[in-house]
């Protein structure tokens, strides 16, 4: 069965708000019209993450699982089912446990690509 407007709407929810804590230290930009968050400045494909919700899931984009790939290891096999790509999780439910571990993939991403230069 498919998740219902409002149940997505929660997951896109709580999904942007596992990036408020980078809010200060990143710009919003918009890349095809989506809102992202990136360093000042940054060139358009320069990008650390954005949230795209779709009809029957919510996409969380993080670009740094793309360019370092050790950021995937150690991910739980929950986790590790709902990325899609490189660099995409989906989410069709709320999912306190995932999104925790999230959080934490995010923050080491965070360290990876700000450490870039």
């Amino acid at each position: 069965m498919a998740p219902s407007a409002e149940q997505l709407a929660a997951v896109e929810a709580r999904l942007r708000a596992i990036l408020v804590p980078y809010e200060d230290r990143l710009e919003w930009a918009s890349i095809y019209n989506i809102p992202t968050l990136r360093k000042a400045g940054a060139s358009a494909h320069d990008w650390f993450a954005f949230v795209k919700p779709a009809s029957k899931h919510v996409g969380f984009y993080l670009l740094p699982m793309h360019r370092h790939p050790e950021l995937r290891e150690g991910l739980s096999p929950n986790l590790g089912k709902r990325l899609t790509g490189a660099s995409a999780f989906t989410f069709k439910a709320l999912d306190e446990t995932l999104f925790t571990e999230l959080e934490g993939v995010v923050a080491r991403a965070f360290e990876v690509y700000t450490a870039e230069g």
